[in-house]
């Protein structure tokens, strides 16, 4: 057993607790360390001992018999820019941090982009300096999550996995779902010409929105792409307006794209919603500061960072995955459409 005992002579000790409590060291520390080989009248005796000692386990050594970490990575495949700039990542982000903050487990917040950071990302993870990994914005057909789970890590994905999903768990939003509840709706006021600011062509939500939009859209497709950014939902507004000056709504797969096709759209003299309509999706801040507000498809973003929190925290097997959560998205609508 490692000695958590202390050379400062006024800070409590396993010793101290155990003469407290009249019980052995040995008891003390499997109080500790949550063996179920002490009765409950026993556990009681010595956690009342701690409190009252203001005794602090030594979490090193605690690490050294449980083989635990108590801290948990989230990992996010952007750089820094895209994190503090996308309301959806700071939303998973402070999610997480709120599920773990009842708990003793610790946060560790990693960005990778580059393979270089992939690669330093893996030899942490694969160290032993956390219990598992929480993978969120992934890029392309990455084998990362699998690639983790071969290695024993307990891995909760945040969106489908594109490749790759035996022995993944992951908790996503129905963007298929929600895409072609906004393309109907959209020709259900009437509009002929209903165009899409795509997401993202290797992230599996700008893929099944995009599906959602192809299933439910009458006549020509019109698609431009962007990647979820502000800046890129004006840039693909503007190619949309030269291949189709004659559209009459846009279905964004995000609110910050969406809420930049608004100003454009308005510099260029169109009226929102007269004679374009536009609808988001996620249901952001950036949908109600808006002008006018946006009628958006809300996807249930704390709740997302909350139960793959959850579903982390409760896995034991990796490679064992708990069934993919599928949490519905609804039309909200606001007077931009």
């Amino acid at each position: 057993m490692p000695d958590e005992t202390s050379p400062a002579g006024d800070v409590p000790t396993l010793e101290t607790v155990a003469a407290v409590a009249g019980v052995s060291r040995a008891t003390v520390s499997r109080v500790i360390n949550n063996s179920p080989k002490v009765s409950p009248q026993v556990r009681a005796v010595v956690e009342a001992a701690i409190a009252s000692t203001g005794y602090v386990p030594n979490r090193a050594a605690r690490t050294l018999v449980t083989r635990r970490t108590d801290s948990v990575a989230l990992v996010i495949q952007e750089p820094e820019s895209h994190l503090f700039g996308d309301p959806y990542l700071t939303g998973i982000v402070r999610s997480v941090s709120e599920e773990l903050s009842g708990t003793d487990v610790q946060l560790v917040l990693m960005m990778v982009r580059t393979d270089a950071d992939q690669q330093r990302l893996e030899r942490y993870l694969r160290g032993g300096h956390v219990d598992g990994a929480l993978l969120v914005s992934l890029h392309g057909d990455a084998d990362l999550p699998n690639r983790l789970v071969r290695a024993g890590i307990p891995v909760v994905v945040g969106g489908r996995p594109l490749g790759g999903e035996a022995g993944i768990t992951y908790v996503d939003a129905d963007n298929v779902g929600g895409a072609r509840l906004a393309t109907a709706y959209l020709h259900g006021l009437g509009r002929r010409r209903v165009a899409t600011i795509a997401g993202p062509a290797d992230m599996c939500a700008g893929i099944d929105r995009l599906t959602g939009y192809l299933a439910a859209v009458e006549g020509e497709p019109l698609v431009a792409h962007g990647d979820f950014t502000r800046g890129s939902g004006a840039t693909a507004m503007r190619e949309l307006l030269d291949a189709a000056p004659d559209l009459d709504a846009v279905f964004a797969a995000s609110d910050l794209m969406a809420a930049a096709a608004v100003t454009v759209l308005r510099a260029s003299g169109r009226r929102v919603p007269d004679d374009v309509a536009v609808v988001g999706f996620d249901d952001v801040e950036a949908a109600h500061w808006s002008d006018p507000p946006l009628t958006t498809v809300h996807q249930p973003v704390h709740e997302q960072g909350r139960r793959m929190t959850r579903l982390l925290l409760d896995t034991t097997i990796p490679g064992h995955p708990a069934a993919p959560v599928i949490l519905p998205t609804k039309l909200v609508i606001r007077a931009s459409a």
